[in-house]
């Protein structure tokens, strides 16, 4: 058994192979943080991403806001698949 720190996970398989996986942290009133999102390279483009956002949208409900920080490699992805660049955050950024 796996463990996962979140208190939210949608994970996605074909068969016995886990293909994508969404890691939140959500009160489940006001904000969901969706921290990770990953698909296996061959299974991109596929709508499994956009499938799971929608899922962990649907779990924590209409009423939370849903936000994330992209990699900088998914900057484009995002709003592909419904979600809305805001410019009202502020970041402490974390040593590397």
């Amino acid at each position: 058994m796996t463990e996962f720190q979140g208190n939210l996970v949608v994970t996605a398989w074909d068969k016995e192979k886990l293909v994508g996986i969404s890691r939140s942290l959500t009160d489940f009133c006001y904000c969901c943080y969706l921290s990770d999102l990953a698909v296996r390279e061959e299974y991109k483009q596929k709508g499994i991403g956009k499938k799971m956002i929608e899922m962990t949208k649907g779990i924590v409900g209409e009423q939370s806001m849903l936000l994330l920080f992209a990699a900088p490699s998914a900057i484009e992805y995002y709003p592909k698949v419904g979600l809305e660049k805001v410019d009202n955050g502020f970041i402490i950024k974390r040593i590397s």
